[in-house]
């Protein structure tokens, strides 16, 4: 796509961050809607990056963000829900009416292309609510012939900034042990710079239209090694303790009613229940088909997970 002009909704999260950063850095225009901009000041500073306070769930304003744009990117995502079937209001909101929504506001702006961010693991038969709605999210994105959209399922996304194995290492620095529910479970962590990247190239490449690309890094590990190696590049590896299925559950339940956001719930341990790995028998394209060279975890996360030295050594090292 030739001078394109796009709008990033979640451009203010994690991956969304480092995505803007980048449209920045290759001088494209992007607008950034939020619901609260004094949040997100880090992206006000970047070149060619606007950010505006908007509803994102309302029609008209939706065909305002998309006039005179090429490109909308979608990478709007929630973790957690009150359970229904087959998924949960929460999960409907985010993950299939917002995608439906943008895509029809994207038709009736005359926007021909729409990125959209799903999951590795995206069934409508999927064991949980989280992996349903992401795939009926997936149909949303595809409901408008004349919007061509280009879908990406990613195994679970680290970098610095993440909520994944940054929080296994805060919770090392804290507790003796980890109880660890789906130890086994099987994991293919992709760079977000990675992902970044991928939705660029896939913007520019007038071939991606149409596609669905599944990113996962170069390496698969299980569950309870990702802890380990959180732990380890923190400086704080404890031991893993895994639970059983029974006691996994009730203690996912006991999570979900303390306040605030639960670590984990029920039904991030049905997603767990299949491995989030590229399936190694399908031909799928994936990010070397955008020319992308996978980055290795252990090639970042100690950098971002190593410990900050106290204040104190700072102060002598410096003769203080």
């Amino acid at each position: 796509m030739r001078d394109p002009k796009v709008v990033v909704f979640g451009g203010s999260g994690f991956i969304g961050s480092h995505l803007v950063a980048l449209l920045a850095q290759e001088s494209i225009p992007t607008l950034v809607p939020t619901r609260h901009a004094a949040r997100v000041r880090h992206l006000t500073t970047l070149p060619g990056v606007d950010v505006v306070e908007a509803n994102i769930h309302d029609d008209a304003t939706l065909r305002e963000l998309l006039e005179g744009r090429t490109a909308a990117i979608n990478l709007v995502g929630i973790l957690h829900s009150s359970r229904a079937h087959p998924y949960g209001p929460e999960f409907r909101r985010a993950h299939v009416e917002l995608p439906q929504r943008i895509v029809d506001a994207c038709h009736a702006a005359g926007v021909p292309r729409y990125l959209h961010m799903s999951a590795l693991g995206a069934d409508v038969d999927g064991p949980s609510m989280y992996s349903r709605s992401k795939a009926d999210g997936e149909l949303a994105a595809r409901s408008h012939p004349d919007v061509a959209a280009t879908i990406f399922r990613p195994s679970v996304v680290f970098g610095p900034g993440d909520q994944f194995l940054t929080m296994f290492a805060k919770l090392q620095r804290r507790l003796p042990v980890v109880p660890l529910a789906c130890a086994s479970a099987a994991f293919q962590p992709v760079y977000v710079g990675d992902v970044a990247t991928a939705f660029l190239h896939a913007l520019r490449d007038a071939h991606a239209a149409h596609q669905v690309y599944q990113l996962g890094g170069p390496n698969i590990y299980t569950l309870a090694e990702l802890v380990r190696l959180a732990g380890r590049y923190a400086g704080c590896e404890r031991p893993v303790i895994e639970l059983p299925a029974a006691l996994a559950r009730l203690q996912a339940r006991i999570f979900e009613l303390l306040p605030g956001e639960p670590i984990m719930t029920r039904d991030n341990l049905d997603s767990m229940q299949v491995d989030n790995v590229l399936p190694p028998a399908v031909q799928d394209l994936t990010a070397a088909s955008l020319g992308i060279k996978l980055t290795p975890l252990e090639a970042v996360a100690p950098h971002y997970l190593a410990p900050s030295e106290p204040l104190d050594r700072l102060r002598t090292r410096a003769g203080r």
